[in-house]
């Protein structure tokens, strides 16, 4: 490998090299505090100097050669087609440019004999054309705005993040300089400073190594992420010639982008989803994706596969093909995911359960341009939420084992036919209900493993359970149901949050009714016939009331609670319609006690069977 460093100070990087900003760069991302830092580190070392020497008479320029030199920093660069691309060091390069912009203004300010010098080291200017060194090519009109005096408020940064981010770090360097120069021998002095002592070693590095230097040496201010890393070593394999004619590097971050919009960094999962939905078939392969999947999709094993190494060829097939479908699909599910709907209800319902392990899943089951797309979302979402409510249901789910279980269907399911789906999932069902149970039994469902199950379970499903209750009900009324399935889920504050509701109050009443065998009762009430969900105010206000009096409270809540009363019967043409449809025993219920409770704790189970059966 064949890397040349060289020491320079301010002066001489800034003095006749345009830079440009190589693919491999992330956008300008340095915060308010990282400029601070930089300002605070280079001035400290400042202050002290100053002080030693300010009072002497020599020259500036002579003098300045008594200060001590600060180390900045490395940047590397790379030279192609006679033009140099800094692949690692733009972030502290440009924050630079902007202290000397600012530093311009202010020698305007003071009079300064610098200040042509000064903006020499901004742009460089060849007959009517000026080159700002720091070649931000899509957001030069950003730094011509700041070079020029414009307030902040004009200057532009609709192309993007990058100018967003030098406009508001801007302002922190003018307000910083502003308190520390406050007349022209220290401006000067400065100056003289800033440009002769600050020292940076440049490394130039041939094309080759390029992916390996950038992932080594990334850059110090803000670390970089995976997929950035990612990034570099895969589009470094391409000439830049063929990444401009196709577009490669507009591919990446118009999919990468379409990502991160629903959360921060959000690329980083779904490579992870990707990689183990393709390759791996246990959970045990899967964890040495969970960290550095950047470096381990380069490893011989996992090369033999992907064939992603120095294979510029298979970069660009992959980054045409599989990269843009599975990014599209992904950012697919994550919008459905996130907005309630009839297209893919069931991602939906798996996105309120935290059931993410259904990306993975989903992302196995599908192909690049797959025809059978839509179909295969469904049933994969539909049975990842089956699959977990009957688990949960019937007192037999096991977090470790599931998540075993996902890797186990993913293997099977991976860019199968939509039919297969179902067998492959029912398989994995029943081997998780016999574990639990330690039975040979082969159904599914069965009441006697639902019979005991309620408080117990998590809060959440909980929640969930009544929640697609009450829109199974209003669904089959032709009813709005009065919540949105998010609420009922996810909302949890004392005033408007929805918690679980014990019918049958702690009281000498409702215990006289289990012939005051407290233990019996307690088990009992806590049945999920004997729960339902209440709004914070009304849950507070029916506590311990009598069951006659809560009755009252049930009125105008959710469709569930409002069946217990004989109102919610009356001349309700459709309700009847889905009691005689389904033969389910709706029935009212004056007084609660034990047969009520079991009663209403098998029409649970009925409709638990034509939701999840």
């Amino acid at each position: 490998m064949d890397i040349s460093p060289f020491h320079q100070n301010v002066d001489a990087v800034f003095s006749n090299t345009t830079y440009y900003i190589d693919f491999y760069q992330r956008q300008y991302k340095w915060t308010a505090a990282t400029v601070t830092r930089l300002l605070e580190d280079v001035f400290y070392r400042f202050e002290e100097e100053y002080k030693k020497y300010k009072s002497e008479e020599t020259h500036l320029s002579t003098l300045i050669t008594n200060y001590s030199w600060y180390y900045l920093s490395t940047y590397v660069t790379n030279k192609i087609d006679n033009k140099l691309y800094v692949v690692d060091g733009q972030q502290r390069l440009t924050t630079l440019t902007l202290i000397l912009i600012k530093l311009n203004r202010q020698a305007k300010t003071y009079d300064s004999g610098l200040k042509d010098w000064i903006n020499s080291k901004i742009l460089g200017q060849s007959g009517y054309d000026k080159t700002f060194w720091m070649n931000h090519e899509a957001h030069k009109e950003t730094l011509k705005a700041l070079h020029e005096g414009a307030n902040s408020n004009d200057v532009p940064t609709s192309s993007g993040i990058t100018a967003q981010n030098m406009a508001r770090n801007y302002i922190v360097i003018d307000k910083w300089l502003n308190e520390k120069l406050v007349d022209k021998h220290k401006f000067d002095s400065f100056v003289f400073y800033f440009l002769h002592r600050l020292v940076l070693i440049n490394l130039n590095v041939e094309q080759t190594d390029v992916p390996m230097v950038f992932e080594v040496i990334n850059d110090r201010g803000v670390k970089l992420k995976p997929y950035e890393i990612l990034k570099g070593k895969l589009l470094g394999q391409i000439k830049k010639t063929e990444l401009d004619t196709l577009q490669l590097n507009e591919l990446w971050d118009e999919q990468v982008n379409k990502i991160n919009l629903f959360k921060e960094d959000e690329i980083d999962q779904f490579f992870v989803y990707y990689l183990k939905a393709k390759l791996i078939n246990t959970r045990g392969e899967g964890v040495k994706f969970d960290t550095d999947y950047h470096r381990v999709m380069f490893s011989q094993d996992v090369d033999k596969i992907l064939r992603l190494k120095y294979n510029p060829v298979q970069v660009k097939r992959f980054l045409q093909n599989d990269f843009r479908y599975y990014t599209n699909l992904y950012a697919q599910l994550l919008a459905h995911r996130k907005r309630e709907g009839k297209e893919q209800p069931w991602v939906y319902y798996n996105g309120l359960t935290e059931m993410d392990s259904q990306l993975m899943l989903i992302l196995s089951a599908c192909s690049p341009n797959d025809l059978k797309e839509k179909e295969k979302i469904k049933a994969v979402s539909y049975h990842v939420d089956r699959m977990f409510c009957l688990l949960q249901l019937q007192r037999s789910y096991d977090s470790n084992r599931f998540v075993t279980a996902v890797y186990h269907i993913s293997s099977q399911i991976r860019e199968k036919d939509v039919d297969e789906i179902r067998l492959v999932f029912d398989n994995e069902l029943k081997a998780m209900l016999k574990e639990a149970k330690n039975t040979s039994a082969e159904e599914i469902l069965t009441y006697g493993s639902f019979k005991d199950t309620g408080i117990e379970l998590d809060k959440r499903f909980k929640r969930y359970l009544f929640a697609r209750i009450e829109e199974f009900i209003a669904s089959n009324t032709n009813l709005n149901i009065k919540h949105s399935l998010y609420d009922l889920v996810q909302n949890t504050g004392n005033a408007n949050g929805f918690h679980v509701e014990h019918i049958l109050a702690e009281n000498a009443e409702n215990k006289a009714l289990f012939g005051d065998d407290l233990e019996l009762f307690e088990r009992e009430r806590n049945r999920l016939g004997g729960l339902l969900l209440l709004k914070g105010r009304d849950n507070q206000s029916s506590n311990n009331e009598t069951y006659s009096n809560k009755l009252q409270t049930y009125a105008n809540t959710l469709y569930w609670n409002e069946t217990l009363r004989g109102d919610t019967y009356k001349s309700k043409k459709d309700f009847g319609g889905m009691i005689d449809k389904y033969q389910l025993d709706f029935q009212p219920m004056p007084t609660f006690g034990p047969e009520e409770l079991e009663k209403r704790h098998r029409l649970l189970f009925d409709m638990v069977k034509i939701i999840w059966q």
